[in-house]
């Protein structure tokens, strides 16, 4: 039987995706620019991913050669996009980070709202827990004491700027 050995690879996250009860998208970040290269082709997706899972009592669903594990909080619906033969294990880490970290920010209110209104930090979160499709970390608690410590980085330069005017 000829059958060809993967190679091994840091890059197991293909995109991250928030969408609202409707399907609509909030927050995407798609890692591998080849999957999908258009925001069409994109939205398209998010649409066939949302109606494969928004009524789906499971945790996992593989669509077009992807393993895409998710979770969803009231009215927000959270996704974590790996290939096919990645690990779900490691996929659902990842996604659980961003969701756990997502609450203790948001304060227990993992909703649409204060998403929104915390979109910004929302993003910081992301980008701690995956760069370029690489897991960086997946303890929320690291991730929210990164975060703190940019926000803090960034409040300390913006108090700096308006003191030099």
């Amino acid at each position: 039987m000829d059958f060809m050995a993967l190679e091994p690879s840091l890059y197991t996250v293909k995109a991250v995706l928030i969408l609202d009860n409707d399907g609509n998208r909030l927050l995407s970040k798609y890692y591998d620019t080849e999957l999908y290269p258009s925001i069409k082709e994109q939205k398209n997706f998010e649409k066939s991913v949302f109606n494969k899972s928004h009524k789906a009592d499971n945790e996992i669903a593989f669509l077009e050669g992807l393993t895409i594990v998710y979770k969803s909080s009231v009215d927000l619906f959270f996704y974590v996009v790996g290939s096919a033969q990645e690990n779900e294990l490691m996929l659902m880490m990842v996604l659980n980070c961003l969701f756990d970290t997502l609450s203790q920010i948001l304060r227990k209110n993992v909703e649409k709202r204060y998403l929104l209104d915390n979109l910004d930090g929302v993003y910081l979160v992301v980008d701690e827990i995956i760069d370029g499709g690489i897991i960086l970390e997946s303890d929320p608690q690291q991730v929210i004491q990164k975060v703190n410590y940019r926000v803090l980085q960034s409040a300390k330069e913006q108090i700096k700027w308006s003191i030099l005017k």
